[in-house]
């Protein structure tokens, strides 16, 4: 092992506002002091998700018809109409649902997508 990931981090305009909607959405608690307005961090599930600003940030396109998304979160959910009330409360969009009904696509209220996904 060469090292240990320490965090994951998301570019967006205003790293509170959006710390604030992935605290609600995972239960997590942010560890930052709040001393640096351009750096917020949160642990939920004892993952470090920080949220850097980016001053020039630019939202992600989904489905982008030239290029991937980079990447995006999975949030597991028991009862996925309950959960989708309350994403979609905080500021999230629904973009998509499966065919199968096994997962639905959303972004984060500045546009990173995340899925939610149950067991079924």
């Amino acid at each position: 092992m060469i090292g240990q990931l320490r965090s994951v981090v998301v570019d967006c305009p205003d790293p509170s506002e959006l710390a604030s909607f992935y605290e609600q959405l995972l239960g997590g608690d942010r560890v930052a002091d709040g001393s640096d307005p351009n750096w917020v961090v949160v642990v939920a599930s004892g993952v470090r998700l920080a949220f850097q600003r980016a001053p020039e940030y630019v939202p992600p396109v989904f489905p982008d018809p030239h290029g991937s998304q980079q990447f995006h979160l999975d949030v597991l959910v028991e009862d996925v109409e309950e959960a989708e009330e309350k994403v979609l409360a905080l500021g999230a969009k629904l973009l998509s649902r499966d065919n199968d009904d096994t997962y639905r696509v959303y972004t984060d209220p500045v546009g990173h997508t995340f899925c939610l996904v149950w067991l079924t």
